[in-house]
């Protein structure tokens, strides 16, 4: 029976695997090796090594609606899109709604989990921890849950770019940029066109004299700001896009969402189109740097070729002469340093973890995995599920196939991302949002039932089918449940409009005008289709009426 529990970070996926064990009655220590919780969003004016690292500017691209915790709304006063400093405050709010820093052992390493001696009889696991001062602790426990991110061993591959040797500026990686502060009147060449690439090209273009954005693949860019100024994903993330995306092919919504995209910025005009299609790879969130491309701010290139001094010559022959400083947007490889090398099942690209969550080759299933997913949505509702389903499974209330059904679901996971995604050694996994949340819900059993909403609280299935996927709706039914879950459904746009309202306006009152003006645009427009079908068939409408006529006897 698992009782102790180690939880391996504290960021968002930690702190929602402490709270998942308490729930489940059991014990956990979480060990820290910063002094403060957060994870990625705990900003450093240097970053450490073996830590995740974000620049002093940075604002998350996920609405706040839609990255929240299933029981802990974010205030309704916050900003849709938060600075990190406001996400660390959510993150704090949490830990101390849920009383989690007690359970949490900050400054301390994990340097090692090993089998316990008695693994094989027990499942236990052995973990070696250094605190800051040096000093060592064994310790034994029942289950592991590892949620050391993988944004922590940034990657630097400059045997790519021929040359590089003799670059007389200054190169680094987006791991360590803080700020535009050494870019003034410098040219700058950002190699990388994901989002850091993107957020770290707009920003130094303000200060920079030139900025050049070299790209192998292009991308496709997206906007925060959607229609009616709502955030992009409280529009389109919802049941029931997602169900009209299993019933029609993709390429119809390739097809669709490219010519959309298109229309606010051509992409081919703007020399970003990539070689694959919208859905194939998380497109870039950016409202700012389509217009830094229209002002000449940031300059579009294709893949660096070479490096010869100061000079910087690209696959298409062009070069640019004089590059002060050189910034690697080149994404992150991942690893999990303190567990034995072959506790992971390799699958391709990608560590093969069954539904992204377990190992699926251990002997006992006390091992776990929680935020190692990448998908178009917010990691924190995504490891919140997985350690909801985590603990219920240490705790024997859910049991898991054998390891051979179990290494058959990784492959075949396997072959369904590499045929649906553009995957790589750097990103070797993506999921679906709504389907893989869904799917945990499933293993948990608090997956919405929209049948059984439609017949028994028809208001919150409207808003179930129509509205955002907020974690909220996993909090309706089965374990965990919530009783202000439904509440939290109803009033999640009442917050996003809230930090908005900072001008009160008077209603707009539809005037006698122009409802008689939409009248008579109706008139219109009923007459010239009447006019329209009778010239073409003139015949049917006589017709019609004269059956209508009264019957004399």
């Amino acid at each position: 029976m698992v009782h102790r529990v180690a939880v391996i970070g504290a960021g968002p996926s930690g702190l929602t695997s402490i709270k998942a064990c308490l729930e489940e009655g059991m014990e956990p220590t979480c060990f820290e090796s910063s002094d403060d919780m957060g994870g990625l969003w705990k900003f450093k004016e240097v970053s450490e090594p073996n830590r995740a690292s974000i620049y002093r500017s940075l604002t998350i691209n996920i609405s706040k609606e839609m990255m929240c915790y299933s029981d802990f709304p974010i205030p309704s006063d916050y900003p849709n899109y938060m600075h990190h400093s406001k996400i660390l405050n959510y993150f704090r709010m949490y830990a101390d709604h849920f009383k989690l820093l007690k359970y949490i052992r900050f400054q301390t390493l994990v340097k090692s989990v090993r089998k316990a001696p008695d693994y094989s009889r027990t499942g236990r696991w052995e973990v070696l921890t250094e605190k800051r001062d040096g000093q060592e602790e064994r310790h034994v426990f029942d289950a592991v849950i590892c949620c050391s991110g993988h944004y922590t061993y940034p990657n630097l591959p400059l045997k790519d770019f021929p040359g590089i040797e003799t670059f007389e500026g200054k190169y680094l990686h987006s791991w360590d940029y803080k700020g535009p502060e050494d870019m003034y009147g410098k040219r700058v060449v950002v190699i990388g066109i994901g989002n850091s690439g993107g957020d770290i090209a707009v920003e130094t273009s303000r200060v920079a004299e030139q900025v050049y954005m070299s790209t192998r693949r292009g991308a496709w860019i997206i906007r925060q700001v959607s229609d009616n100024g709502l955030p992009v994903d409280m529009k389109y993330n919802t049941r029931f896009v997602h169900i009209l995306f299993q019933l029609f092919p993709i390429n119809f919504f390739n097809w669709f969402g490219e010519k959309k995209l298109n229309a606010m910025y051509d992409h081919t005009m703007y020399a970003l189109k990539p070689k694959h299609r919208l859905f194939s790879q998380i497109p870039v969130i950016n409202d700012d740097l389509p217009m830094k491309i229209l002002s000449g701010a940031v300059i579009i290139k294709p893949n660096v070729k070479e490096i010869c001094g100061c000079t910087v010559v690209f696959d298409d022959g062009s070069t640019v002469e004089q590059v002060d400083t050189i910034v690697f947007a080149t994404g992150y490889n991942y690893d999990f340093p303190y567990l034995p090398k072959n506790t992971m099942y390799k699958s391709g690209h990608r560590a093969g973890l069954y539904k992204h969550v377990f190992p699926p080759t251990l002997e006992h299933p006390t091992l776990a995995v929680v935020g190692f997913i990448h998908a178009l949505g917010a990691i924190m509702p995504q490891a919140e599920m997985q350690a909801r389903w985590v603990t219920r499974v240490f705790k024997g209330h859910k049991k898991l196939p054998s390891s051979q059904s179990m290494i058959k679901a990784v492959e075949k996971d396997t072959k369904n991302i590499e045929k649906s995604y553009i995957v790589s050694k750097l990103t070797p996994l993506q999921v679906d949002f709504v389907s893989y949340m869904d799917e945990i819900a499933g293993e948990i059993g608090v997956r919405p039932s929209l049948l059984w909403l439609f017949f028994t609280d028809y208001p919150l299935f409207k808003r179930v089918l129509w509205g955002p996927v907020t974690a909220y709706q996993y909090r309706l039914m089965g374990p965990g449940k919530w009783e202000g879950a439904r509440r939290a459904i109803f009033t999640q746009f009442d917050r996003m409009f809230q930090p908005l309202k900072t001008r009160k306006l008077e209603p707009e009152q539809p005037s006698t005008a122009r409802r008689l003006v939409k009248m008579s645009l109706t008139v219109m427009v009923g007459g010239a289709a009447i006019y329209y079908f009778h010239t073409r068939n003139p015949d049917v409408i006589p017709t019609l009426l004269s059956s209508m006529r009264p019957q004399r006897v």
